[in-house]
């Protein structure tokens, strides 16, 4: 399903002011939040929604790659159409600890009595998020890149199914919250007490226990296996980004939706590139006579060798540059460009010592004195 435009989403424009942004988002976000509307999927979408589009367009940066590039311009390439490290309810109380003021502390947590967090960290508690190191060639980087990794991760127990209970095993409702799966705490803050719903320390939230664990998982409904799993990588990420694979981390306890998986990019060295954001940098001998009189080369591109003119009498230092020969697709293809080194021989025989030496007392081939006049076509040379 196609995403929605996330100025959309919040109802303003897309020239709106950051204060219009969080007076929207705040409008929204307690509309919808899903301790006001218990059980139904819908107003718990849109609240993912108006999340995702808040944490978008109030971040600068983010908001820039967004209006430049639209959804693919903030996204990591893995998920449900959302940016990376995409966290309904943690957005949600960053707000709130950032504008607490903005419209009253009870406005924004006076319906949050700790329910729907209780009863998703009880009924819902998602595995462990795990993170990996994924080396990449440059090659692969270009053109995106399908890899299997085996790793360890907690995985359903087939003995009981994630149902944590042995044979014939049962669970029976927890004596201290009275299987309701929470309990009451006083907080003392700036405004005042307040009273929270907590996670019940005995039966961990889920408001039952069970009375005779599976002996293979002790009741976990998980167990630790190695598996394997295919990573997905959209072309031209950088060192150091991050994708998140959904589902792709530890499974949770006893039938809980699986964790993430949180790959980290590291860029392999190349040989011939240097690389800076889309673009990239090759380095190219020439000898004297070729740069004299000018030819044409072979010059390695990631798609394979392309012939390149070199003009007569071209400088060492000199760059060229070839359009879409970079990184990325369509808008955002980085360029390949190409420093021309003259390449001075070290050791030379004797009859080319002589051809030399011979060219070097001739007018063409004196070099320019220093001067006014020197410093002159080196400084036209940097301008062209």
């Amino acid at each position: 399903m196609a995403q929605r435009d996330y100025y959309e989403v919040l109802g303003i424009d897309r020239g709106a002011p950051p204060d219009e942004i969080k007076k929207a988002y705040h409008r929204l976000a307690v509309k919808y939040h899903p301790d006001k509307n218990p059980g139904d999927a819908e107003a718990e979408n849109r609240f993912k929604e108006v999340s995702e589009a808040y944490q978008v367009l109030s971040d600068a940066d983010k908001r820039a790659h967004y209006d430049r590039f639209g959804h693919e311009g903030v996204q990591g390439g893995y998920g449900a159409g959302g940016p990376v490290d995409f966290d309904p309810m943690e957005i949600f109380r960053e707000f709130a600890r950032r504008h607490s003021g903005f419209g009253g502390f009870e406005d924004l947590f006076g319906f949050m009595g700790g329910g729907f967090e209780s009863r998703r960290r009880g009924a819902e508690r998602r595995g462990e998020d795990l993170g990996l190191n994924l080396p990449l060639s440059l090659e692969e980087i270009a053109k995106g890149v399908e890899k299997k990794v085996r790793l360890k991760r907690m995985v359903t127990c087939p003995d009981c199914n994630g149902q944590g209970t042995g044979p014939g095993g049962r669970r029976i409702r927890c004596t201290q919250c009275g299987g309701s799966g929470e309990i009451r705490v006083v907080q003392r803050t700036l405004w005042g007490q307040v009273i929270q719903g907590v996670p019940c320390t005995r039966c961990g939230g889920e408001g039952s226990m069970i009375e005779d664990p599976c002996p293979r998982c002790n009741g976990e409904g998980r167990i630790e296996a190695r598996e394997e799993i295919l990573i997905k990588t959209p072309p031209g990420v950088a060192d150091g980004q991050r994708l998140r694979k959904r589902g792709g981390g530890n499974i949770g306890r006893r039938g809980s939706p699986a964790g993430d998986l949180i790959v980290s990019i590291h860029e392999k060295p190349h040989e011939v590139f240097e690389r800076q954001g889309h673009d990239l940098l090759i380095r190219l001998p020439v000898g004297i006579a070729q740069a004299t009189l000018g030819t044409k080369m072979q010059v390695p591109t990631l798609d394979g060798p392309v012939e390149v003119k070199i003009p007569p009498g071209i400088q060492s230092g000199k760059i060229l540059r070839l359009r879409g020969r970079g990184l990325g697709r369509g808008r955002q293809t980085g360029d390949l460009y190409v420093e021309v080194r003259v390449w001075t021989p070290q050791k030379v025989s004797a009859k080319e010592r002589q051809l030399l030496r011979e060219l070097a007392d001739l007018p063409g081939m004196q070099p320019p004195k220093p001067g006014k006049g020197f410093f002159e076509k080196v400084r036209d040379a940097f301008r062209t």
